[in-house]
């Protein structure tokens, strides 16, 4: 995890220095304010506590392999470096086989499955962690890599969903940019040409010519501005969303853009209530699971609303209540969320949220796609259809001219 140093004001109004791990800068400023404190500057350190080797990011479905074929085999009463030992040399991922060859030493000269997991955290997170933790302090790591295998399995299957959805309109889009470029690029200055040589004059062009003719010579002779606006654009965007007031921006607007912000919010709340579920099932403290949560929920506005719920709930309150006053909840989970709290079977209505979502957000990209598609058509269509058009009106206007001349004769 990165070290970040912080200050803060103490109950006393002293400032007080110092150095603490956390998952992100989010998650520590939430631990300080929880006792009390003001926390008046965060920042990360460059240098590391120790230097490990990083082997990289796992892909989601080769770790949902691995934790289902470790689940199985540990439930087979194999020992952990045995398990280990038989997945380094059989999982095809160079990645994961360097990280489970490292954990395999470490359990064998002593160290704990979860602390051996827990220096490799561009793979293993927060969630991983706390399940395979609660599983050895059970006695049930075989019921926890289960468990943690469905919640992968769920997560890759809700991923690969929203980008095949997504695909169709990507490539319509990049196609119809493509097919814009070249006709502008291309096929415009050659229709210029032709027009200077059958004696036409700018001021004989219609307006949707004249506009179209030269954006044509400021893209051939300037397209390297329009290039490094582009990219400018991109590194400007990317460098805001770096900052955490950006970030908050960027997933504010995902969360209201038309359509799309409904998708992203059920694609959240499937996420929230998947992983809580989860991990409350395992026997994972309430508390941590919501620390955990908001590290994973994949929106940073969600994440504070849940770790402001979190804060509640340590002062006593309900469940349901904070999540209500963030207005990012919908009643149906606030009231499912609180017939589970008054009944003692929380992770059991989680679970039942996390498959309503999932399904609506199966539902919602089925008919976005279907929406999506000839509206992209008719779009490309009407663009095309305007250069065409634009190209093609001096040429008939000639010819009318001619037509009307040869009468009079």
């Amino acid at each position: 995890m990165p070290v970040y140093s912080y200050t803060f004001k103490d109950a006393l109004g002293a400032l007080q220095k110092g150095t603490a791990e956390a998952e992100s800068e989010e998650l520590l400023r939430a631990r300080f304010q929880e006792q009390g404190f003001t926390v008046t500057e965060v920042t990360v350190l460059k240098q590391k506590v120790k230097k490990q080797k990083s082997y990289g990011k796992v892909k989601l479905a080769n770790l949902a392999v691995f934790c289902r074929q470790f689940s199985t085999m540990v439930d087979a009463g194999v020992s952990l470096v045995r398990c280990l030992d038989v997945l380094s040399r059989q999982t095809q991922d160079p990645k994961l086989k360097k990280m489970l060859i490292d954990i395999g030493e470490r359990v064998e000269s002593g160290e704990s499955l979860s602390r051996s997991m827990q220096r490799h955290p561009r793979t293993f997170n927060n969630l991983f962690i706390g399940l395979i933790k609660a599983g050895e302090i059970g006695g049930v790591l075989e019921e926890s890599l289960q468990r943690l295998s469905t919640f992968l399995e769920k997560d890759v299957e809700l991923r690969r969903k929203v980008k095949s959805a997504m695909t169709y309109p990507t490539l319509v889009m990049i196609a119809a940019l493509g097919i814009v470029i070249f006709l502008v690029a291309w096929v415009v200055p050659q229709f210029a040409k032709l027009f200077v040589d059958i004696g036409l004059k700018e001021d004989d062009f219609p307006a949707m010519t004249k506009f179209l003719i030269d954006l044509s010579a400021t893209f051939s002779q300037r397209w390297w501005m329009y290039l490094l606006g582009v990219i400018t654009l991109i590194v400007a965007w990317r460098l805001f969303k770096s900052t955490r007031f950006g970030l908050r921006v960027a997933d504010r607007m995902k969360l209201k853009v038309p359509v799309f912000g409904t998708l992203h919010h059920k694609v959240c709340m499937a996420r929230f209530a998947r992983t809580m579920g989860t991990l409350l099932t395992s026997g994972v403290p309430i508390l941590q699971a919501m620390e955990t949560v908001a590290g994973t929920v994949g929106n940073s506005v969600m994440a504070d609303a849940v770790l402001d719920a979190r804060a509640r709930i340590r002062e006593g309150d309900r469940i349901g209540d904070p999540l209500e006053a963030s207005r990012l909840f919908p009643p149906m989970v606030v009231h499912m969320i609180g017939v589970g709290e008054e009944s003692g079977s929380l992770d059991y209505m989680l679970q039942k949220i996390a498959d309503f979502y999932e399904n609506e957000v199966e539902a919602t990209l089925a008919s976005l796609t279907a929406a999506l598609e000839p509206i992209l058509i008719v779009f490309l269509g009407f663009v095309v259809g305007f250069i065409v058009i634009a190209m093609f009106l001096p040429i008939i206007k000639v010819i009318e001219t001619l037509s009307s001349g040869a009468s009079d004769q």
